[in-house]
């Protein structure tokens, strides 16, 4: 009896995973077939054979049987009956150059429409594979973008046919480049015997995978070959690194070693886990052995896991998201939510929520001093963050720890996937600029994991002082993972260890979301100079991997085939984005460019055409990178790629104007705000105040002396930047928005238990003030030009540049004299004596009996 179709809920795609209804489906398969033909013709055995078979595959906790035909309705109601589901290879000619002939074009889309239409919509299908190894030498005679195109084409039209049905191409190594956008899940055929070999190709899949489901739809072992011993422990650990993986399903090939090819039996293979005569051999114990345990195989440590969340405002998702960490699969965690000085209906969200840990602050403090108090709070051996607006898959934790614990890592993120019902609107944004994106050094260590998805070993975070309280509301997530890997920690990657994150639902959202992260863009300039170009710009070690397309690209991605395309992996390398064009649509660009072509073309009209030209360049990067956009189709509307085109005007704009704002505008409390009577009195006197000495009669540790004094600078309130090894100064101080004081210590022992302690307080010019001094000497340039060395202003003009000089030395002697009281402050602290000025020769002479008198100011506010 035929099955309705609408009487069961279908398999979907949910993340990285499958879903049945609301339950995750992870794909336990095996193949099947196909066999000799029957005498209609189709390659299947009988009815009653199939139902036994069907019986015998099922005891193997089996749930999807894979075939290279279309099965007939009678083996679909079978297969429904014992709950499994199958996966539907449509034969066609795929062996010929089929996009040289428009009639085996037609043929393969006819035999797409009729395996979507004969099989009816039913229950037990699982997906269809309109194609499957499409042989290497027709890829690269007809060109893998071209084959990729075509392969869409199939996927789309039978998903015109049954728009809810899952659509895949199996891929195998010799064409891993092909990348067709439709597919639903990606699907790949791997016979690799070693397991470490094994574990790295798949990771190497997962990337490519990106946010898509990966199955392989093909593993096995010969028993002829490896014997049955050698076998079935190989199908035992495929299995399992499979699902460790974080894979959503294996298909074990085959059930049987009776199976049919090219019209003729195969002989000589043993791939099957039963004879030919069903007798079930040792692997096929082996096999449900491995599919009772899967997905979830045991951890080899499960330790206590505390789930920090700061929430500000949010409670428009704060109950999804606290909902959703309360189903989570792990035995052993705690919620704690830190309330960063909510105003909204947070505290009623929390009342509700009562195995959640409650922290508030009274007042917003910002996002790193949230999270370092999750930190403090926390009793987990591990803390993992996520944010309000996000939803954690129930197997979030299950992945981040077992790829932590298993690897010598430190930290460990994952993917932050766009909820399938978010808006329109959302979806361009997540396909514009500077959305959160982890940075991968290798397919399994990444330099840079999201905020809203990483873990660390606490004892790691304490080691590195937890999360620095100057980013308020973004880059602490940078810092922390730069911070850490200078420490000598590796990050790592987990695929399927995915939160869905709802992006900006607005334009207006999307662009104040930009201007933070471009203020936060700021503070990591100074703070990992190393890290930014000259324009502020940061530079990546790794590849980032991203939803949206930061560059446009120019060129193809370049195919390793091998000699005469022989190789049996044949890698794509990934172009590099034409990040140079990608210059026209920055701040400076802008401002250094355009803006000044179009003020001269008002004078000199034959500069017009380079003035539209810079503007006409500036929009068509933009409206390309709109077009190569990646939007799910669910969700493209026709206004979305002209959205992402406008966004990819805007992001650059505002972020760097926010980001010129903290260098130009530093947050720092005004200068007369510090200032002491001691302070005034050595910036008036007559003395040098860019360097200080300090006796000492006990042994003096310099770096202990630099840790107390950042800890000491930092309780009074002053904005730092420690060195963190590139630097050739111990900490540069933020003073003011026109000046910065590096210092620099170093200890000399001048024997006879005295040491001396050397700070030197060197003042340098902020880029606010450099920006200033070169204005205004371009302005007197511009004036000499236009109007002439007789221009009586010009003598004015000339006045500004050494009332500038003097201004800012000025401003720098300030901050050095109040540098200075801190420098001594401390020192009365610690018992070192400043030398005064005149003394200091004295100080460098091995002869000195007895340090000099100590001069050390009483403070006066």
């Amino acid at each position: 009896m035929a099955v309705a179709a609408s009487s069961r809920p279908r398999v979907s795609v949910g993340g990285k995973f499958f879903r049945l209804g609301e339950t995750k489906f992870p794909v336990r398969g095996l193949s099947y077939g196909p066999f000799a033909p029957d005498a209609s013709g189709l390659p299947f055995a009988s009815r009653s054979q199939t139902a036994r078979d069907f019986d015998q595959i099922r005891s193997l906790h089996v749930n999807v049987v894979r075939v290279y035909h279309v099965p007939p309705g009678w083996c679909l109601d079978l297969a429904f009956e014992r709950d499994l589901r199958l996966l539907v290879d449509i034969p066609w000619n795929k062996h010929l150059c089929f996009l040289d002939s428009a009639s085996d074009r037609e043929q393969a889309r006819q035999a797409v429409r009729r395996a979507v239409v004969d099989c009816g919509r039913h229950p037990a299908i699982f997906a269809f594979s309109v194609a499957n190894e499409i042989p290497t030498d027709i890829v690269r005679w007809s060109g893998a973008g071209p084959v990729a195109d075509f392969i869409d084409e199939l996927i789309l039209l039978g998903k015109e046919l049954d728009p809810e049905c899952l659509c895949t191409y199996t891929n195998y190594p010799p064409t891993e480049f092909l990348s067709p956008q439709c597919v639903d899940f990606l699907c790949f055929n791997v016979y690799l015997h070693q397991r470490i070999a094994l574990r790295s190709y798949l990771a190497k899949l997962q990337m490519l995978a990106e946010s898509k489901p990966l199955l392989l739809s093909e593993i096995g072992v010969d028993s002829i070959r490896e014997g049955e011993p050698r076998k079935s422990e190989m199908l035992s650990w495929q299995i399992e690194e499979s699902f460790r993986a974080g894979l959503a399903g294996v298909v074990v090939f085959s059930f049987t070693d009776d199976w049919w090819h090219s019209g003729r039996p195969v002989d000589g293979w043993g791939m099957g886990v039963t004879t030919v005569e069903r007798v079930p051999k040792p692997s096929a114990t082996a096999l449900s052995d491995a599919f009772a345990v899967a997905p979830y195989f045991p951890l080899s440590r499960r330790p206590k896991v505390s789930v920090v969340v700061c929430s500000y405002n949010a409670d428009r998702t704060l109950g999804a998201c606290l909902e959703s960490l309360q189903r989570l699969n792990y035995p052993d965690y705690e919620v704690i939510l830190v309330d960063d000085g909510s105003a909204d209906t947070t505290p009623q969200i929390v009342a509700k929520a009562p195995w959640v840990r409650c922290v508030r602050h009274e007042r917003n403090l910002g996002l790193s001093a949230a999270r370092n108090t999750g930190l403090a709070s926390s009793t987990g051996e591990i803390l993992a963050f996520t944010d309000a607006d996000c939803r954690a898959d129930n197997d979030w934790l299950y992945y981040l720890v077992s790829d932590l614990v298993s690897g010598d890592f430190a930290g460990m993120g994952g993917p932050n996937l766009l909820p399938p019902e978010d808006s329109a609107v959302a979806a361009a944004v997540m396909a514009s600029p500077g959305g959160p994106a982890h940075v991968m050094l290798t397919d399994r260590q990444a330099e840079h994991i999201p905020g809203c998805n990483m873990a660390f070993l606490k004892s790691a975070l304490e080691e590195i002082g937890g999360f620095d309280p100057i980013f308020h509301a973004a880059g602490d997530d940078v810092d922390l993972c730069w911070r850490l890997q200078q420490a000598g920690y590796k990050i790592g990657f987990s695929p399927a260890a995915f939160v869905w994150h709802y992006r900006r639902s607005t334009v207006r959202e999307y662009l104040k979301q930009q201007h933070g992260y471009g203020e936060a863009e700021a503070l990591l300039v100074r703070k990992h100079p190393e890290s930014f170009n000259s324009l502020g710009g940061s530079i990546w070690r790794g590849r980032i991997y991203t939803t949206a397309n930061y560059a446009v690209m120019l060129r193809h991605p370049i195919i390793y085939r091998g000699r005469f395309g022989s190789a049996g992996f044949q890698s794509v390398y990934a172009a590099q984005p034409a990040l140079t064009l990608m210059l026209s649509t920055t701040l400076e660009y802008h401002v250094l460019v355009t803006l000044p072509l179009w003020v001269i073309s008002g004078i000199f009209y034959h500069v017009l055409p380079l003035a539209i030209t810079s503007t006409a360049l500036s929009l068509a990067v933009c409206a390309t990178a709109g077009s190569q956009a990646t939007i799910p189709r669910g969700r493209l509307r026709p206004w979305s790629r002209p959205l992402v085109a406008v966004l990819f005007f805007l992001q650059p704009i505002v972020r760097g104007w926010a980001r010129y704002q903290g260098r130009l505008l530093p947050s720092t409390a005004p200068l007369a705000a510090r200032q002491t009577l001691d302070s005034v009195a050595l910036r008036d006197s007559r003395q040098p105040l860019d360097q200080v000495d300090y006796w000492s009669t006990v042994p003096l540790d310099r770096l202990d002396y630099v840790r107390r004094m950042l800890l000491h600078l930092e309780q009074q309130g002053w904005l730092l930047k420690a060195d963190i090894g590139w630097s050739d100064y111990d900490v540069e101080i933020y003073g003011s928005r026109w000046n910065q004081l590096q210092l620099m210590t170093v200890v000399e022992e001048q024997g006879q238990n005295k040491y001396l302690l050397r700070c030197r307080l060197r003042v340098r010019w902020s880029l606010q003030s450099k920006v200033m001094f070169c204005a205004l000497v371009a302005l007197e340039l511009l004036v000499l030009g236009y109007f002439g060395p007789k221009f009586h202003l010009l003598y004015l003009l000339l006045l500004f540049i050494p009332a500038l000089i003097w201004f800012l030395k000025r401003q720098g002697r300030n901050l050095q004299s109040m540098i200075l009281v801190s420098l001594d402050q401390l020192a009365k602290e610690l018992n070192l004596f400043r030398l005064p000025p005149e003394s200091q020769s004295r100080a460098n002479n091995p002869s000195v009996a007895a340090p000099p008198r100590p001069v050390v100011p009483e403070t006066k506010s």
